[in-house]
């Protein structure tokens, strides 16, 4: 039998979310190896993404069933209000299960999807949201010029051709096209004849500049847009997730991203900021001996990598 009333009864207002939720997806597993880096990237992305972002934002952080240090960091930061909504997951659901929990989950009207190895410069957020609400029909929109696959941005060239200014150039310079391919382990000498051979789709409408292309590592969007797409059925933590990005062209929506880097890839070390991107392969070449030589030898190399991935399976699948 119950006792007296609920005090909750008598609260007169609620907070509000904000109308826009940055949505981070984070997984470390363990602090050693390629992940020995990774928090302290974590914690550079999460201060990037809240220094001058142009616009306010709740943000929620879904862990994919990190290790127990990380998810110590990730409390901390929620008891101290930098995080408002903090969702701890037993196991890695890969990353499709996770969106099917933070897009559908996030409060906020526009969702600012990212990974967690993402560093940002100031006003990314506002200058994502101008091209959302400047253009008709987005799907989404990514924070960063780079080349991607144009079977994903058919619908958008196909829109821009009758309704805006669409011009096909070089419009994204060689030092920051090189910059993010050689954050993914890319050498400057493979992507010379990349960024020759390839162009750009420059877009102009409403006096506003976005050039055609998205990805699903960063992307704002439209919380009502993303649910169309919801669930997502992977059966891999990773590999599948170009699947948004497919059905958004199919669907005919813009992907879009800025004129200019407002977000780059950190990968799994901060090597970005010490200044060591692109040297890491260089450095290795002249100091590798014969035992390296060895171990870069195919059959040794792919027997070598399966035993690390079955070893990694064992513990964390």
């Amino acid at each position: 039998m119950r006792k007296g009333q609920n005090p909750a009864k008598f609260v007169k207002d609620v907070a509000r979310p904000e109308r826009i939720t940055v949505a981070l997806l984070n997984y470390i597993p363990f602090l050693s190896g390629f992940y020995a880096e990774t928090l302290d990237v974590l914690k550079v992305s999460l201060e990037s993404m809240r220094k001058d972002a142009g616009l306010p934002f709740d943000l929620m952080v879904f862990d994919n069933g990190s290790c127990e240090e990380v998810r110590e960091f990730l409390i901390q930061e929620k008891e101290e209000g930098r995080i408002q909504y903090l969702i701890l997951s037993e196991k890695n659901m890969g990353k499709g299960g996770a969106w099917n929990v933070m897009l559908a989950g996030a409060p906020g009207e526009i969702i600012a999807y990212t990974d967690s190895d993402v560093l940002f410069s100031p006003t990314w957020l506002s200058r994502s949201v101008e091209l959302l609400e400047t253009f008709p029909n987005v799907g989404m929109v990514t924070a960063r010029p780079y080349r991607t696959s144009p079977e994903f941005y058919e619908g958008t060239l196909k829109w821009a051709k009758e309704n805006a200014q669409l011009d096909e150039g070089q419009f994204i310079p060689w030092e920051t096209f090189l910059e993010f391919n050689l954050s993914l382990g890319q050498t400057e000498e493979e992507n010379k004849k990349v960024y020759a051979e390839t162009r750009d789709w420059r877009i102009q409408y409403k006096g506003v500049t976005a050039l055609a292309g998205a990805s699903h590592w960063q992307f704002t969007a439209y919380k009502s847009t993303l649910q169309q797409f919801l669930p997502f059925d992977m059966d891999k933590p990773m590999g599948q997730v170009r699947q948004l990005d497919k059905r958004m062209n199919d669907a005919g929506l813009l992907r879009l991203m800025v004129s200019d880097p407002l977000a780059m890839n950190l990968s799994n070390t901060l090597g970005y900021l010490r200044g060591e991107l692109g040297k890491g392969k260089e450095r290795g070449r002249k100091k590798e001996g014969v035992g390296r030589r060895m171990l870069e030898l195919p059959p040794i190399k792919k027997m070598l990598l399966a035993m690390y991935n079955k070893i990694f399976s064992w513990y964390y699948s």
